[in-house]
C-alpha cells in the first residue's frame, strides 16, 4: 500500500561514506519517487549524529579507512540502524558502507575491526594464506548478471576497493549477482555484494543507483509496494556507451 507521508531517505555519515559520490543515491531514489507523485525526504545524518530509527531507506557510500572506522563505531554506539531493519526498513551500502555493515573489516593499520553486525560477511584484505601476497586493488568497470531472483536487468558500474568480501557460515541471503566484468567480492564464486532481506552490500559506485534504475525501483517497491511504470527513455546516450564500453573491455 502507497503510504500517505513522505518516505523518509537516510543518508548515512556522508562526510565519512561519501568519497565516490555515492550520496546521489538518495537524489535518485527521491527523484524517482517524485515522479510518480510522491513525497520523499532526504535525511542527512551526519558524523557523530545518532542515526535515526524511523526512516524507511538508510544509504551508506564509500569512504577510505579510518573515516570507515570512525563510521563502524558511530553506528555500533547505537544500534537504531538494526532497529529500523527489524522494522522494515530496506539499505543500500556501497563498498565501504558494505563492509562496514558486515562482521569485520580491515582497518588501515591492518587490524581487523568489528563492523555493525547487520549482515554475516566479513572482508580481509586477502583470503589467502599469509605467505602469498594480497590481490591487488580492484579499480575499473565491473558488470554483474543479478541473481534470477530479483527479476532485475543486467547491473553497471565502477569499483575502487582493496578488500575482498565472503559470507559467514550460516549466511541465509543471495548474492547481489554474478560478476562478468571486474572483481566484485574477489571470492572463488566471482560473485558481487549480497541481498539479505532488504538489505543490499554491493561494491558498486556509478552512483549505482542513477545507473540502475530498477535497482533504485526494487528499493523503493520494499517500502512502498508495487510501484507505477515511470514513462519516457530508460537510458540516456552517454549511459548506453558506458555499458558498451565496458563489456567490451571484459
Amino acid at each position: 500500500m502507497i503510504r500517505p507521508s513522505a518516505t523518509r531517505i537516510a543518508l548515512i555519515y556522508p562526510e565519512l561514506l561519501g568519497t565516490y559520490g555515492d550520496g546521489g543515491n538518495a537524489i535518485v531514489l527521491a527523484q524517482r519517487l517524485r515522479w510518480r507523485g510522491l513525497r520523499a525526504e532526504i535525511v542527512e545524518v551526519p558524523a557523530g549524529e545518532v542515526v535515526p530509527a524511523d526512516c524507511d531507506i538508510y544509504l551508506l557510500g564509500g569512504g577510505e579507512d579510518e573515516p570507515q572506522v570512525l563510521a563502524a563505531d558511530g553506528m555500533r554506539r547505537n544500534r537504531s540502524l538494526l532497529r529500523a531493519v527489524s522494522g522494515g526498513a530496506a539499505v543500500l551500502a556501497v563498498c565501504a558502507g558494505y563492509q562496514v555493515i558486515g562482521a569485520t573489516f580491515p582497518a588501515g593499520n591492518g587490524q581487523i575491526h568489528d563492523g555493525v553486525n547487520l549482515i554475516d560477511v566479513e572482508t580481509r584484505r586477502s583470503f589467502e594464506p599469509p605467505d602469498v601476497p594480497p590481490p591487488p586493488r580492484a579499480v575499473g568497470d565491473i558488470v554483474v548478471e543479478p541473481s534470477p531472483q530479483l527479476g532485475l536487468p543486467t547491473l553497471y558500474g565502477y569499483e575502487n576497493h582493496g578488500g575482498r568480501t565472503r559470507p559467514l557460515p550460516g549466511f541465509r541471503g543471495i548474492p547481489l549477482g554474478t560478476v562478468r566484468v571486474g572483481v566484485g567480492d574477489g571470492t572463488p564464486a566471482r560473485t558481487d555484494g549480497v541481498v539479505d532481506g532488504k538489505v543490499i552490500g554491493t561494491y558498486l559506485h556509478g552512483p549505482v543507483l542513477a545507473q540502475n534504475p530498477a535497482l533504485a525501483d526494487l528499493l523503493l517497491t520494499w517500502v512502498h509496494g508495487p510501484l507505477a511504470p515511470l514513462d519516457g527513455p530508460r537510458e540516456v546516450g552517454i549511459l548506453r556507451d558506458a555499458r558498451a564500453h565496458a563489456l567490451a573491455e571484459g
